[in-house]
């Protein structure tokens, strides 16, 4: 019996996805709730699974186009074999494997028998980011397919390597400077992200505030203890923990900032719902800390190193990245200077931070270097003031320079 596989809900207000990659050929084994299909929305990745076991039938999409939630996008043959492939089912895929696409997007890579080792869209991120050869991985999952853990651990082990010469999938030998183009269909996701943005420019009043902090204290204090703090809360001591801190302590002063406009109102939040900029595989995601200013530093840390790990292996959820009343965002990880970040709608600021450099600074009349960071806060001036915003900056600086304020709430 022929079962028809359909679009899940995506999550609120989510109406369509795109076709990321197919995780199972016509022909292929299925068991039930076996991935099937990689969905690209508006925010994160989503995996269709199969409703029944059996074998994978016709695809009635092909990767790259979209789908309305409740569409029908395969067929699978309930109760079937494996052995029951029908002898064209590779033919069924073929007009869509013939179109040309990036490397990076491919659904599968070459095994050692000539055949394929179908990679879910996480796993295929990390085999890629590594550069493993997963013909020479052991997969422990459903019909020896692929898991994240099994990746981690060929990576921890140093083998799986991928021959130096067998790397690149597409070679171009020219004679002179090279001319060649490529033409890349933009992801759901970056389109989302262009959209936004430019709403956000042409909407708010946007202006950016700078100033500069001292580290050196930070800097001495998870010198001090990072050791011990990992012990004890088996995760790193970093700067995220103690500048989150300072946003709640600021955000609690001027709830301005912690605002947002809807329609002829304002609505201001008592809680801090702080979105982090995190950088993943198809472009940056904000997954949001809840109530954020009543956790600790050990459990923002914690939270923050769960965002970065799962939007490495693309499996974070709409639930993550929904909300949020106020965003940070570090540059200075990849080594900015300075930026003007823009504002994240419906919030009505964004605090940009930047790299640690060494810099002459003067203190008490003498001048000497110190560890410097410059701060820049973005906000929307339809309802922010320059005075609120500068208040707002220097209430970080002073918590930062001074972080025993951080402990006894000044």
């Amino acid at each position: 019996m022929a079962t028809e596989v359909k679009v899940p809900v995506l999550g609120e207000s989510v109406t369509e996805a795109t076709v990321g990659a197919w995780l199972k050929k016509p022909g292929d084994a299925v068991a039930v709730d076996e991935p099937i299909c990689s969905l690209e929305t508006d925010k994160v990745a989503v995996d269709v699974p199969s409703p029944v076991a059996g074998v994978m039938g016709q695809h009635m999409v092909a990767e790259g186009d979209t789908v309305n939630v409740g569409a029908v996008i395969a067929i699978v043959e309930e109760g079937a074999t494996a052995a029951a492939k029908p002898a064209a089912a590779p033919a069924a895929s073929a007009p869509a494997a013939a179109a040309p696409a990036p490397a990076a997007a491919a659904p599968a890579t070459a095994g050692e028998e000539g055949g394929a080792v179908t990679l879910s869209p996480a796993v295929r991120r990390l085999v890629l980011e590594h550069g493993l050869d997963p013909s020479r991985i052991k997969g422990t999952g459903k019909d020896g397919r692929l898991t994240k853990d099994d990746v981690m651990a060929a990576v921890a082990a140093g083998t799986a390597k991928a021959d130096a010469g067998a790397a690149p999938s597409v070679a171009v030998v020219a004679s002179g400077p090279s001319r060649a183009q490529e033409r890349v269909k933009m992801t759901r996701l970056r389109q989302t992200v262009a959209k936004r943005l430019k709403s956000a420019q042409e909407t708010a009043a946007l202006l950016t505030t700078f100033n500069d902090v001292d580290m050196s204290a930070v800097i001495e204090a998870r010198a001090k203890y990072k050791d011990l703090f990992e012990k004890k809360h088996g995760v790193r001591l970093g700067f995220m923990g103690f500048f989150t801190k300072a946003v709640c302590m600021a955000l609690r002063d001027v709830p301005a900032v912690n605002a947002q406009i809807e329609g002829d109102e304002i609505v201001y939040n008592d809680f801090a719902d702080i979105s982090v900029a995190v950088s993943a595989p198809n472009g940056l995601v904000v997954p949001v800390i809840r109530n954020a200013e009543d956790m600790s530093v050990a459990e923002i840390e914690k939270t923050i190193g769960d965002f970065g790990k799962r939007a490495k292996e693309g499996a974070l959820t709409m639930e993550d990245m929904k909300g949020g009343t106020f965003t940070i965002s570090n540059g200075g990880v990849f080594g900015s200077l300075m930026s003007t970040p823009i504002i994240n709608p419906p919030q009505s600021a964004v605090l940009g931070l930047h790299r640690i450099e060494d810099r002459p600074v003067v203190r008490n009349g003498q001048v000497v270097v110190r560890p410097m960071m410059y701060l820049a806060l973005s906000y929307d001036h339809r309802l922010i003031d320059g005075r609120e915003a500068v208040t707002f900056l220097v209430a970080i600086k002073n918590a930062i320079e001074d972080p025993t304020r951080l402990l006894i709430d000044l």
